[in-house]
Order: structure tokens, then C-alpha cells, then sequence
């Protein structure tokens, strides 16, 4: 079954947070996904909050660009939640946008190599492995985390082309696409991708695929969105009826998780959480 989510903008400001997780952890939404755009809030911290001011909401992290992060900080980080907020956390990691990356002085020539090192580390760090790597962007020297989380959380990567695709199968516990590039074809070819490369690594078990679905909503909704130029693409206008038909068309094409996010001009995120969870899922239930 699809699990529906829906996220938080990262241009929510940091003190109106807490509304936002109490609404979705009162409306009965599943998950609350967040994301790390520069130069806004750092997504660790938030989702700590997040998972401190509720109960049984869980928080997918999709997702921090790892340019920023040195990957030991990023395993502690994680494993220090898991173990706070048992089975409710979810990481997400990406190689960055990388004209951000260059603002801050962390480019780097070879973001897919950066990727597949973090990924392999970040996995084996929170495995509760003792590792030494030398890199061409990661280096360890006899790291280990004195308290791994057992079991560890999920760790997910955001994909686009093929080769990144290949790295989010083999390393990766599920990835993540971007509602603007994300097609049904594209989203089809992921899956078989990830799953060759998943098998070619010797890996079993499930990888799921999360798809963000731009969803814009209110009065001149359909407007907006053609505005966008987004056709063909994961996007929706409309009220619950439409965004509910979407995600099952989703769902159908082969997401594992579909993850409803507002557009720009969206400014009540407590109401778009609540909207998620008692008029959309209702219809899918």
C-alpha cells in the first residue's frame, strides 16, 4: 500500500514549526517529510524538534546535501534520533544543487563519487562499523559510533539520471524523486533501475520509491499550476478529489510513497497538513 505524506517547506519559519507538527500529528497524518535548501533551517534540528513536540508522527528527512555535512556528523545525527524517536525517523541524502554548494565553498568536481563514498559510510557508520576509508572525498580513520542505533534508521538518496540511480540501488534504502523531473517513465525506469542495481550488489528486501507531488490547491489552482509548465510531470491542481485520483495515478506508475508538497504561493502549511490527512487520504483509504 502507497503511503501518503505530505512536507513542510523549508521557507516555513522555524517558529511556526511547532503548529505544524502538532497538526499533523493531530490530524492522523503519517508521515511529515522536510527538506534542506540553502539558506534556510538546518533539517536535522527541525526534525528533532518536529519528533520531540509529537508523539507518533514520523519525519523523512528528503533531503540534506551532503557537500555540507562530514558524513560523521551526519551518522551521529541520525543515530542520536533513531535512538531518541525509535522507527520514526527517516534520512535522506542527495548530492546538493550544486550552484549552492559553490556559494559556501563545498563544489565538488565529482558530486556522484561524493555520493557513493557518503552513502557507503554513512550506512556502515550507523551498521555500528569501525571504518577506515581514504577517498577521494571521504576519509575516516578508525571511526565508529560508540552508540549505533539498533537497528539503524533508513537511509535514503535523491536520483535523477541513471548512474546516480545505479548508486541510490546499491547503497541506498530507497530513493527519493523530485516532483519537477518525475514523469511515469522516469519513475518506471528508477524502479528498474535501483532494482538491478540492488540485485548486482547481492542486496534483498524492499527499496522503496518516494515521489514528491507539487500539489497546488485553492481557487485558482488549476492557473497556477499551468503557469508552471509542469505538464506530464508529478504535479496536481485541485481540491481532494483530484489530489487523491493523483497519487492513486501514482501509486499505479509505481511510488511506494507519495509525498503531497504546497507551491511557493502556498502560505498555511498547518492547513495543508491537515488537508493531506482528513480529505485526501480518507478518499484513498
Amino acid at each position: 500500500m502507497t503511503t501518503l505524506a505530505a512536507t513542510c517547506l523549508p521557507q516555513v519559519p522555524p517558529e511556526r514549526l511547532r503548529t505544524v507538527a502538532v497538526a499533523a500529528e493531530e490530524s492522523g497524518l503519517a508521515e511529515l517529510w522536510l527538506w534542506e535548501d540553502c539558506f534556510w533551517g538546518g533539517a536535522m534540528t527541525i526534525a528533532s524538534a518536529v519528533l520531540a513536540w509529537t508523539d507518533r508522527l514520523a519525519v523523512g528527512i528528503g533531503v540534506l546535501p551532503v557537500p555540507l555535512r562530514n558524513v560523521a556528523l551526519t551518522a551521529m545525527e541520525a543515530a542520536a534520533l533513531q535512538r531518541m524517536f525509535p522507527g520514526r525517523i527517516t534520512v535522506g541524502v542527495g548530492h546538493g544543487v550544486q550552484d549552492w554548494m559553490g556559494q559556501v565553498g563545498e563544489r565538488a568536481a565529482s558530486p556522484l563519487t561524493l555520493l557513493g563514498e557518503y552513502l557507503q559510510a554513512l550506512r556502515g557508520l550507523l551498521d555500528g562499523e569501525r571504518l577506515t576509508v581514504a577517498g577521494r572525498y571521504v576519509q575516516l580513520d578508525g571511526v565508529a559510533l560508540d552508540l549505533p542505533p539498533v537497528p539503524p534508521p533508513p537511509v535514503f538518496a535523491a536520483a535523477t539520471g541513471p548512474r546516480t540511480l545505479e548508486v541510490s540501488g546499491r547503497y541506498a534504502d530507497g530513493t527519493v524523486l523530485d516532483s519537477a523531473s518525475t514523469t511515469p517513465e522516469r519513475l518506471r525506469a528508477a524502479r528498474q533501475a535501483t532494482g538491478q542495481a540492488r540485485a548486482a550488489a547481492g542486496r534483498g528486501g524492499p527499496h522503496p520509491i518516494v515521489v514528491y507531488l507539487l500539489t497546488v490547491t485553492g481557487p485558482d489552482a488549476a492557473q497556477r499550476l499551468a503557469s508552471m509548465g509542469r505538464a506530464g510531470t508529478a504535479a496536481v491542481a485541485g481540491g481532494a478529489d483530484e489530489v487523491a485520483e493523483a497519487v492513486r495515478y501514482w501509486a499505479a506508475a509505481g511510488a511506494d510513497k507519495v509525498v503531497l508538497h504546497p507551491d511557493a504561493e502556498n502560505r498555511d502549511p498547518e492547513a495543508f497538513v491537515r488537508f493531506a490527512a482528513e480529505q485526501v487520504q480518507p478518499l484513498l483509504d
